[in-house]
This record gives C-alpha cells, sequence and structure tokens, in this order.
C-alpha cells in the first residue's frame, strides 16, 4: 500500500461534534434552598436589569407576590404611569426651545398664540385662517336689517360679496316686467329685492 498515494488527499472522515460545556449551575436564591436557580426573576424597581435565580417552586411563589409599585405613594404611581405613556422621555411646550431653560419656561407659562401653529411657507392655512375669523366676525355683526336683507335674496348669512351680487342679478332678471312679458304682478318682490341689495351695499357686504 502507497501511504503516498493522492487518494488518501480526497478521503473525508466524519468528526464527531466536540460536547457542549454543561453550563454553569448555581443555586436558587431563597434563603436554605439547594435545589437549582433555572428560572430568573426581576428583582424590582430600582434594580433594572438585574434578577434573582429561583427554582420553579420559589420562582411561582416569588412572582404572586411580586409588586414593581411597592413602597410608592399613589400619586408616584398616578405620575409613573403618565409618564409612561410617553416613554418617560422629557417634553416641552411647542414652539420652545428644549436646549434653553429660559425659553422653555417663559414658553410653559405663555398661552398658545391663536391660529395655525406649523410652519407656513406659502401662507396656505394662515390665509384660510384669516378668511374663516373675518367671515365669523362679520356674521357676529350682522344687524336684523342685514339678516332681512340676506333673507330677502335667499342667502346665508355668510355669503360673500360675489355671491350676493351673483344673486342680485338673477333675481332681478326673473322678476323684473320686462321679463315677464310685461307684467307688473310682481314689482313688489322686485323692489324687495332692490332695497335688501341696496342696504347689503350699505353695509359693505356688496
Amino acid at each position: 500500500m502507497n501511504l503516498n498515494s493522492p487518494l488518501f488527499d480526497s478521503i473525508r472522515v466524519k468528526r464527531e461534534p466536540e460536547p457542549e460545556a454543561s453550563p454553569q449551575e448555581r443555586a436558587c436564591d431563597h434563603p436554605g434552598c439547594r435545589a437549582k436557580g433555572e428560572f430568573r426573576a426581576p428583582k424590582g424597581r430600582n434594580f433594572e436589569g438585574q434578577f434573582f435565580f429561583f427554582c420553579l417552586e420559589h420562582v411561582k411563589a416569588y412572582n404572586a407576590t411580586y409588586n414593581y409599585f411597592n413602597g410608592m405613594s399613589d400619586d408616584a404611581v398616578a405620575a409613573y404611569q403618565k409618564d409612561a405613556s410617553i416613554g418617560h422621555r422629557p417634553t416641552w411646550t411647542l414652539g420652545t426651545n428644549a436646549k434653553n431653560p429660559r425659553a422653555a419656561q417663559r414658553g410653559a407659562k405663555r398661552a398658545p398664540p391663536e391660529g395655525p401653529q406649523t410652519e407656513d411657507l406659502f401662507g396656505l392655512f394662515e390665509n384660510r385662517f384669516k378668511a374663516k375669523r373675518k367671515a365669523e366676525e362679520e356674521q357676529r355683526k350682522l344687524t336684523e336689517p342685514t339678516r332681512k336683507s340676506l333673507d330677502s335674496l335667499g342667502l346665508e348669512e355668510a355669503a360673500t360679496k360675489a355671491e350676493i351680487k351673483a344673486r342680485y342679478k338673477e333675481l332681478v332678471k326673473r322678476f323684473h316686467p320686462d321679463a315677464n312679458g310685461g307684467d307688473r304682478s310682481r314689482e313688489a318682490r322686485l323692489t324687495e329685492i332692490v332695497n335688501a341689495y341696496n342696504h347689503l351695499k350699505r353695509a359693505g357686504r356688496a
């Protein structure tokens, strides 16, 4: 037999797996217990990330009486739960600089400004907010004659100048005698429409 033959180079021998090292056994942390501490249990508040190791019997007993909030007052527990809702992360008033304590303190005392709070580069939200506020202010300032005039034209109180003018022209064409073959039976309605429109013009609504 030629032991130097290249055939021997291609032979593969299956290697037996090496035995795994047995984990280091530790005793149960319950006083006086000599059983294996196979089950871990958290040590509790202020010891986050640290654990006891118990046997099955004592880990069940420990879990049955475990209370993370033991020793805390009701107010402290409520504050912790509220803080937990935001992941225990610091917060500050919108629009203040968290790196500047004085600015943050001023921002906490100052009431939030009225209107949009986001950066509006093109003024889209700001213009819409101003228009809405102006319409609300005008609606609050409406007098009874103005309300009646708008009602005569069949318009809502928030009607714009363009809507009022368009509605006036539409009604005049509908009720004018020339549009009804000279019939003057609707002149009273036409007079009401003209008077209502004139009042709205004097009030700055048309």
